[in-house]
């Protein structure tokens, strides 16, 4: 029975005691990346919302202030 771990390069399945010092450091390295860059879209997914919220907020905000700009001069332009 053989309990060494094995991983998936390129579709090719190579044992862990396999890989050459330099290898193996990218293997490491890849996989924080991968985890870092998962943490990284959770974020961004909490993230959006909110962005999208205080977006919207300010061009509400925008539109009614223009809005009631429109509706003041309208009302000087007919006191003339």
């Amino acid at each position: 029975m053989n309990d060494e771990n094995k991983i998936n390069i390129d579709g090719m399945e190579v044992k862990e005691s396999e890989l050459t010092p330099e290898q193996n450091e990218a293997k490491i390295h890849i996989q924080s990346l991968r985890t870092k860059v998962s943490n990284l879209q959770f974020e961004i997914n909490e993230l959006l919302p909110s962005l999208r919220f205080y977006e919207n907020k300010l061009i509400q905000s925008v539109k009614e202030s223009a809005d009631e700009n429109l509706k003041t001069e309208k009302k000087v332009v007919g006191e003339s």
